[in-house]
């Protein structure tokens, strides 16, 4: 599975794209038929303090499964994000088997 990270409005750190690599390729291990995980990390324009977005989608033939997270830190959307697609594709993966 291909991991694709897309950043807008701000540099990563490198132990930020780790945590992305690491929590986002252990998805490939609920289906093998997800050919790309593309992940975007922004932040948003705004005076809130959660206004740091994660979206992730696991490209599937047929079906892309799509979760969208707004935290506080990008640590935290992203281990939220990965939990909710995780289920996504159990929930995916038990309908179509």
């Amino acid at each position: 599975m291909k991991i694709n990270i897309q950043t807008i409005d701000f540099n990563p750190r490198q132990d930020l794209l780790d945590l992305v690599d690491e929590k986002v390729g252990k998805l490939g291990r609920f289906s093998d038929r997800i050919i790309e995980c593309k992940v975007l990390l922004r932040v948003e324009k705004s005076d809130k303090r959660d206004n740091k977005i994660t979206e992730l989608r696991a490209v599937i033939p047929g079906n892309d499964i799509f979760v969208k997270k707004q935290y506080e830190s990008f640590e935290e959307g992203i281990l939220k994000a990965t939990e909710a697609l995780e289920r996504q594709i159990k929930e995916w993966k038990e309908k179509n088997s």
